[in-house]
């Protein structure tokens, strides 16, 4: 079966720093895969030479079963069957909004008012919004029409680059909402890059994970989240709660007492790791950890829990109802099963599994050579002089074979 995307051993580099480094992914048709990672990780750079917009130091890119780069193949933007929507959308600012459709016509479709009804009509746009310019819309509104846009003429891949980062929180979750249906319905493939959690996990059904130019884990959203293959990765796609523990038989054991494993893993010292929705909290004269600080969000509330005794401090995710005053105790219990990750012994350093850089080639890092565009294929968006993003010097060690960034709540 032909995949809308398969990349393989993909590499890049901005001089001597390798960026990405020999990465494979296939995307299922009609599917929407999300790559979620810090800042510098290296996800723009890789929609960036998906599209075309730069050619990578080695490795392959197919579209639709057609080879873009590799074994000697160069297809330039222009060339390629997909679709881009930036985060400004991209607008033509002195077009209507019918001509700004228009535009992704076929220059024998452009007039073809039918057309560019039925592409309004799909991102559920009123016929009254024909005539209006860009500056006369919402945000989101403008983000429709780019993605009505970058439709008009079927692509076989669309790539969306943090599209809703400019929009505020209400109108950020109604345009995601909206733009996941509108691409679904029209069952074309889709690659999101965002390096906000809850937003790879609501419009994603695949997730990658990536750090360091390499991807720690692909696989369902819901695996990925609920199983991640290590701390780091399940810190970057949510908040997450980690014990010291002691695996046996299938259990750990914990200061928040004996929890089933979802995995098995081998017996020994270990990090159990649990999501903060996991823990019930209850009020209790003699329970055994007090409430140190409450974080109000409305439809829920975080608590910082401290136990006097040993000094453990965990997080707890609670209804917003629940009503815990800080300084008062309580009692826990754990829903569902964790994941252990045993820690290293001796003083054996934990071992960077990453593959190691090649040379870069001697154009790793060039712009694109486009050949000249005609009109009606020119993108108003310019990419070519993205900022480079660089690779952290090394990944963060915390004296466990596996290793976690600081959680975002």
């Amino acid at each position: 079966m032909t995949l809308p995307l398969s990349i393989r051993g993909l590499r890049h580099a901005y001089g001597s720093a390798e960026i990405l480094h020999g990465l494979d992914l296939d995307i299922p048709a009609g599917s929407t895969l999300a790559v979620l990672g810090p800042s510098g990780c290296g996800k723009s750079t890789l929609l960036r030479l998906v599209a075309g917009f730069e050619r990578p130091a080695a490795g392959q890119i197919d579209i639709a079963g057609v080879t873009v780069v590799g074994q000697g193949s160069w297809l330039p933007p222009q060339r390629r069957p997909i679709g881009y929507v930036a985060q400004e959308g991209s607008l033509f600012p002195h077009l209507s909004i019918r001509r700004n459709l228009e535009f992704g016509l076929d220059r024998r479709q452009r007039g073809d008012r039918v057309r560019v009804a039925e592409l309004l009509d799909l991102v559920s746009l009123d016929a009254s919004s024909l005539d209006r310019y860009p500056h006369e819309l919402s945000g989101g509104q403008q983000q429709r029409v780019a993605l009505a846009r970058t439709l008009a003429r079927r692509p076989a891949l669309v790539l969306l680059d943090e599209p809703f980062a400019a929009l505020d929180a209400d109108l950020r979750a109604a345009t995601r909402t909206a733009m996941a249906e509108v691409l679904h319905s029209a069952g074309v493939a889709t690659v999101l890059v965002t390096h906000d959690q809850g937003e790879a996990l609501s419009f994603a059904d695949e997730l990658a994970v990536m750090v360091a130019g390499c991807f720690t884990q692909v696989g369902p959203t819901r695996d990925v989240y609920e199983s991640p293959t290590d701390l780091e990765t399940a810190r970057l796609v949510g908040s997450a709660l980690v014990v010291p523990g002691t695996v046996l038989n299938g259990y750990a054991e914990t200061p928040l007492g004996r929890i089933p494993l979802r995995v098995p893993s081998p017996s020994g010292a270990a990090e159990v790791m649990l999501r903060p929705e996991q823990l019930n909290v209850r009020p209790a004269e003699d329970g055994p950890a007090i409430v140190e600080r409450v974080h109000y969000f409305g439809h829920d509330r975080l608590l910082d829990l401290v136990w006097p005794g040993s000094g453990l401090r965990v997080q707890a995710r609670v209804p917003g109802h629940l009503d815990c005053a800080t300084g008062e105790r309580v009692e826990i219990s754990v829903d569902g099963a964790a994941l252990a990750f045993l820690t290293t012994t001796g003083n054996d350093p934990p071992l960077d599994l990453r593959p190691q850089p090649d040379v870069p080639a001697l154009n790793a890092g060039g712009p694109a050579q486009l050949e000249e565009l005609r009109n009606d294929e020119v993108d108003p968006q310019h990419h070519q002089q993205a900022n480079a993003e660089q690779q952290p010097a090394g990944r963060k060690r915390d004296g466990t074979t596996l290793v976690g960034l600081d959680s975002g709540h």
